[in-house]
């Protein structure tokens, strides 16, 4: 008589309780401005569930309708469904409570900038790394969202420090399959590598970074857009033909001046600021013509005006 084969069930339970967790089967990301709203709906397409934590009702209404609207545009163009985009969202939900990140394996720290300096207080980034800390498994991975702050600087307060872990999501181009990581000095392998884990679940490949301000993408960017500035005001070609150039000569997706645009000049010029103080390199000063737009407060697409105008959906304006 043959072996009857026993498989246990509780993988297929339908009482979450009963259901064996996979790994990264849920996230959390504290703060849902741009950034955040990209990484949750990231996540929640590739089928994990997201907590995304927020300071208010108000915060957590308007990264939901972000999310929405942005599921919208791939229904128009990308060929996702209703229903596909139904299922999306009710994988993200908002919370006010930071112990409703206690079961989530893995949360990325994406917190706003200030929305007239442009900053994000590495103080504040601290006391949230410790507030997740505070909630989640000890093998659960603390990571930040960032570009020009070394997360050896924001795990330095913490208990574990050892699962900390810093990666950038490209959000100006945010089907850009590629993901910047970057392992601390107190980072293990084994944490490194469950981050590049999720990496590839999420369909981008790793560029792994060596701890730096700025990594690879932000010091490079900069420098061309100083450049543009640069021949912009000697008067070599004009702004809508040095974008063109860049844009079909060297097959980049925007140009430097749409780009700084899509961004924030008031993030740009802050990455500027924090790499010429790590490097104290001229070519990373902010140009004359940057800092007056900001002064300004002609910030680009989140102001309406920035190198180029703009409508309400953030639609360039052609002349």
């Amino acid at each position: 008589m043959a072996e009857i084969v026993v498989e246990p069930i509780e993988k297929y339970a339908l009482h979450k309780k009963k259901r064996e967790k996979t790994l990264f089967s849920k996230i959390g990301v504290v703060g849902c401005g741009k950034e955040g709203q990209s990484i949750a709906r990231i996540a929640s397409w590739h089928g994990m569930e997201v907590v995304f934590i927020e300071l208010s009702l108000e915060k957590i209404e308007s990264a939901i309708l972000g999310i929405s609207r942005e599921l919208d545009q791939r229904i128009e163009n990308w060929g996702l469904t209703i229903s596909e985009k139904r299922a999306i969202l009710s994988r993200i939900k908002g919370s006010l409570d930071y112990k409703d990140l206690a079961d989530c394996d893995f949360v990325i720290e994406a917190i706003r900038s200030d929305e007239k300096t442009g900053i994000r207080s590495i103080d504040m980034r601290k006391e949230i790394f410790k507030g997740i800390e505070a909630v989640v498994d000890r093998d659960a991975i603390i990571a930040t969202n960032a570009t020009t702050i070394v997360i050896s600087e924001l795990a330095s307060e913490l208990v574990y420090r050892d699962r900390c872990v810093s990666l950038h999501f490209f959000v100006t181009s945010s089907e850009a399959r590629i993901i910047e990581v970057v392992k601390g000095l107190y980072t293990t392998d084994e944490a490194y590598q469950r981050v590049c884990t999720f990496v590839k679940l999420i369909n981008r490949d790793v560029i792994p970074v060596e701890e730096s301000a700025g990594l690879v993408s932000v010091r490079l960017y900069v420098t061309l857009l100083n450049e543009a500035c640069e021949a912009l005001m000697e008067g070599i070609a004009t702004m809508e033909d040095i974008d063109k150039t860049m844009l079909v000569g060297l097959g980049m997706r925007f140009g430097p001046f749409h780009m700084a645009d899509i961004i924030g000049l008031n993030k740009v010029v802050k990455w500027m600021d924090n790499l010429f103080d790590e490097f104290g390199e001229p070519k990373y000063k902010a140009s004359p013509l940057i800092k007056r737009m900001v002064r300004a407060k002609r910030l680009g697409v989140q102001t309406g005006e920035g190198f180029y105008k703009y409508d309400a959906e953030g639609r360039k304006i052609l002349k």
